[in-house]
């Protein structure tokens, strides 16, 4: 069994964290508990390593969930922050830095002709799902089963597998009149999504799904969304939170050349700084305000440290060769773990992975939720315990950063071969 990792002050501010704030986190994922330990408490990060507050040095597979595409710190992006940051954090006012965002976002997504930014990922989703309200007079929206759209609640809705079913709240505090317009349909199943469309406002779907693990469209899947809603007048809304600048320069939608009505961003594109961003095409975002009648704000949105950090990650991401560098490092990280003997079936896109413990095919969130969870759980341990920082949950993507090379798939290697023999798999 490999020495734990000394972690006298990751406990000591767990400690002091559960007295001040909410189960010692501020988002629930963060406690750990889906893995049956206690937080790891984090001090710095550079490149592909994060450091925790004991001194311990992990490889980090979870790239603060994605948008450490660069690796973190990078001397681009913090050198640009630090500049931005002597001229002031906020001023609630327009500024060039902004426009010249939207200009880059616009050149790398055909499909989005205006933006309006946000401060996070969830606020897209929340101004887009309106938006698609306003610009059609309708009120439904489809959504896919265990597909997150944030902490947003119509669409904190969740049903079994089956046909369409209206959405049922997964939350308390969440009431039913939030998710009675909210349709569920699962993943992939294009048939159940065609009838769920009538007479709806719009489907919001993860091009890749990423919070049920990663789970790639099935072929001819999202072409036959787009086809679906030119069919009965709903928008197609696609959230590239995840999958936006990560997968591709253009996103999902450039990879599998699908075009959305609504594209939702985040988390790449603040280089690490919170941030989000929703767009599209030009007649349906002049529904809103000040253009329209469809009102959204956000008194942060825009912010110029935010925007500064976005600029440098989408002028590193332009750099020639980038995507072909992180597609190999998510090439090896899939031939790694495939090579360690796992019980794994390995769903990949680009640099976005996830080893499902299982061995049956997984194509939608039925399929994900029958994987062994407990042995996933006791592999992340062991993989902590060895110097690995991977997801802290079955369900979400590990990602590689242009910063892994061969020194970090080699101690991944090593620590996946010990980890899984002590957890017996």
């Amino acid at each position: 069994m490999a020495d734990a990792p000394v972690d006298a002050r990751s406990r000591e501010l767990f400690d002091r964290a559960r007295r001040v704030l909410v189960g010692g986190v501020n988002s629930p994922v963060r406690a750990m508990r889906g893995i049956g330990r206690d937080p790891v408490f984090i001090d710095r990060a550079e490149g592909a390593y994060v450091w925790d507050a004991d001194g311990n040095r992990y490889v980090d597979f979870l790239a603060s969930w994605g948008p450490a595409i660069t690796g973190h710190a990078d001397p681009l992006v913090i050198g640009d922050v630090r500049d931005a940051l002597a001229r002031g954090t906020s001023y609630g006012a327009p500024t060039e830095r902004e426009v010249l965002f939207a200009e880059a976002v616009t050149e790398a997504f055909p499909s989005i002709e205006k933006l309006r930014m946000t401060s996070s990922g969830s606020e897209a989703v929340m101004g887009a799902v309106r938006l698609a309200r306003a610009a059609t007079g309708r009120e439904a929206i489809v959504k896919a089963e265990g597909g997150y759209h944030g902490a947003i609640d119509g669409l904190l809705a969740q049903a079994g597998s089956g046909a369409t079913t209206l959405g049922v709240p997964t939350s308390p505090g969440v009431t039913a009149g939030a998710t009675s317009a909210t349709r569920l349909v699962p993943y992939n199943d294009l048939a159940a999504a065609e009838a769920a469309l009538e007479g709806a406002a719009a489907i919001i779907i993860e091009p890749i799904a990423g919070n049920m693990g990663v789970v790639p469209p099935a072929p001819g899947y999202l072409d036959g969304l787009r086809a679906a809603c030119d069919r009965t007048g709903a928008l197609l809304i696609l959230d590239e939170v995840i999958t936006g600048f990560r997968v591709a320069r253009g996103g999902a939608q450039e990879l599998y050349g699908v075009r959305a009505d609504i594209t939702c961003l985040g988390k790449v594109i603040g280089g690490g700084l919170p941030v989000g961003a929703f767009g599209g095409r030009a007649d349906v975002m002049a529904e809103l305000a000040p253009e329209g009648p469809c009102y959204q704000a956000g008194t942060l949105s825009g912010n110029p440290l935010a925007t500064t950090a976005g600029l440098a990650v989408l002028c590193r991401l332009a750099e020639p060769g980038i995507y072909d560098l992180l597609e190999e490092g998510g090439a090896r990280l899939e031939k790694v773990i495939t090579g360690s003997g796992a019980p794994v079936t390995i769903n990949r896109v680009g640099s976005m992975l996830t080893p499902f413990f299982g061995d049956a095919p997984v194509t939608d969130y039925a399929g994900a939720t029958a994987c062994d969870t407990d042995l996933y759980a006791a592999v992340a341990r062991g993989l902590l315990a060895r110097g690995v920082y991977p997801p802290p949950s079955q369900f979400e993507a590990w990602f590689v950063s242009t910063c892994h090379g061969d020194d970090e798939f080699a101690r991944l290697a090593e620590a996946l071969a010990g980890a899984l023999e002590e957890a017996g798999a």
